[in-house]
């Protein structure tokens, strides 16, 4: 049998928050990638390093977690009065499955530096912030990503901060206009707060919101958990993980996301499944000391059916709304009442959301939620994979 040499594709690879992903510009794709989807996730899948049935994405771009398993292709926007398109594709790790049903907010920090990069953007400053404006393609909403130029390039190097990032770098704003249209449901159960129930498991209060990325936020107490707790807790526990998958097929359900428990499994992106609870101190994954004063509440969020190790940028932005809502769980969790900005805390540390929101016949409705970001170009070049990948 003969091999044929493997092909090239043009690549950068990216950290954005605290993500990372290997971004393409859609112009650079091959012919059979552009005019076909099954072929585009073939070749984005390999790429990856997926399906790997060890779990390791030892032979791609992948790390073997739901936080760096992660595409994204940008190209000139078809949509008026925005810069770039945006498509997010999460790559699952161990089978043979690409997830385009929501966004990265993460990765949508580093969507601007990329777009700019690549020449995409059009009158970038030569000093001050650049904003560009991204159409996130798989969701159909509008980011604003505040990037800083110097001397007519990115800058990448600061002093800001993450929780979860070992590097200090510079700070990206972003604000994610209209999260949730207003002809569409925030709680698209018609409720701030369910009753949950999942078969064989029990039934638990729930806040289900569609901001950011469609999220099931649930109590830590009502679980058996504190809220503080970190990755090796939870993902050591193989009877835990699938207990939150039942559920967060159940609540997927009960959005109306899915018809049938088993379509879950092609939808592992969305919803996201989370638990709150109110402000206790905890050690994070680095060893800072988070105490009650840091924060207002602390959040535990699953993603590709792991506990993450920071939070993913979509479920900040949905924290940061259900927070700003009184009565809903994570509200609740906050403290109550009125509010226009939470900080929680997360395994890794802290980060502070907001949102702004208006109120219309009781109904409501986002205005833009917004956080900081970083992001940094690791590595430019050429990705490779075998000949036959596509077919």
């Amino acid at each position: 049998m003969s091999y044929e040499p493997q092909i090239s594709v043009k690549a950068t690879y990216m950290r954005g928050g605290t993500s990372k992903g290997t971004f393409f510009n859609i112009a650079d794709l091959p012919k059979e990638a552009l005019e076909n989807q099954e072929a585009k996730d073939k070749l984005l899948l390999r790429v990856v390093g997926s399906p790997d049935v060890y779990g390791k994405q030892i032979d791609g771009m992948g790390g073997a977690t739901s936080s760096t398993s992660k595409t994204v292709l940008v190209g000139k926007s078809t949509v008026a009065n925005h810069d770039v398109d945006y498509y997010f594709g999460q790559v699952s790790i161990d089978k043979p499955f690409m997830d385009w049903s929501g966004n990265c907010g993460n990765l949508s920090s580093a969507v601007g530096p990329f777009a700019i990069k690549c020449g995409l953007v059009d009158n970038v400053p030569q000093d001050g912030i650049c904003c560009v404006r991204i159409w996130q393609a798989n969701i159909k909403k509008t980011i604003l990503c505040y990037v800083p130029i110097k001397n007519g390039v990115v800058q990448e190097i600061g002093d800001y901060e993450i929780d979860g990032v070992a590097f200090k770098a510079a700070e990206i704003k972003l604000e994610f206009v209209e999260p949730v249209d207003p002809s569409e449901e925030l709680f698209p159960t018609g409720n701030l707060v369910d009753d949950l129930e999942v078969p064989g498991i029990g039934t638990f209060k729930a806040t289900m919101i569609t901001a950011g990325i469609p999220t099931i936020f649930l109590n830590a107490e009502d679980l058996g958990y504190k809220g503080t707790e970190l990755q090796g807790d939870i993902n050591s526990d193989k009877k835990a993980l699938e207990k939150f998958e039942t559920i967060r097929a159940y609540g997927a359900i009960k959005m109306g996301l899915i018809k049938e428990v088993k379509e879950a499994e092609t939808r592992a992106h969305t919803p996201k499944i989370a638990f709150v609870s109110k402000p206790q101190n905890y050690a994070a994954s680095s060893g800072k000391e988070i105490t009650v004063s840091d924060i207002d509440l602390n959040v535990r969020a699953l993603s590709m059916g792991q506990l993450h190790h920071a939070m993913m940028g979509t479920a900040s932005v949905a924290i940061g709304v259900a927070a700003c809502v009184p009565g809903t769980l994570v509200n609740i969790a906050a403290g109550g009442g009125e509010k226009d900005s939470v900080t929680f805390g997360h395994p890794s540390g802290t980060l502070k959301v907001g949102a702004t929101l208006s109120q219309n016949n009781g109904k409501y409705s986002v205005d833009k939620a917004s956080m900081s970001r970083s992001a940094r170009v690791i590595m430019d070049g050429y990705v490779h994979v075998p000949a036959d990948t596509m077919k």
